[in-house]
């Protein structure tokens, strides 16, 4: 514990994926006092089309209460 699963437009590199996960490694660490081999990191590419259908709509609109940090942005097909 923590599985934390990041969802993203495809296109970063492999060192972009990295460099997140050692920083939020890192976090975890500090702010929660996690130990290092009690977390893991996903990144989950979902092509743009699918976006609205896939995230938006059962992950941020549905889960809205759950969300620390909201998008500025709405779906112009929600």
């Amino acid at each position: 514990m923590p599985h934390i699963i990041v969802k993203l437009w495809p296109g970063r590199s492999e060192e972009d994926k990295k460099a997140l996960s050692e920083k939020m490694v890192e976090a975890m660490k500090e702010t929660m006092s996690i130990e290092d081999k009690s977390i893991s990191i996903a990144f989950e590419e979902v092509p743009k089309e699918n976006w609205t259908e896939e995230v938006y709509k059962p992950d941020i609109l549905a889960k809205e209460n759950l969300l620390y940090k909201k998008p500025g942005y709405k779906p112009a097909n929600t």
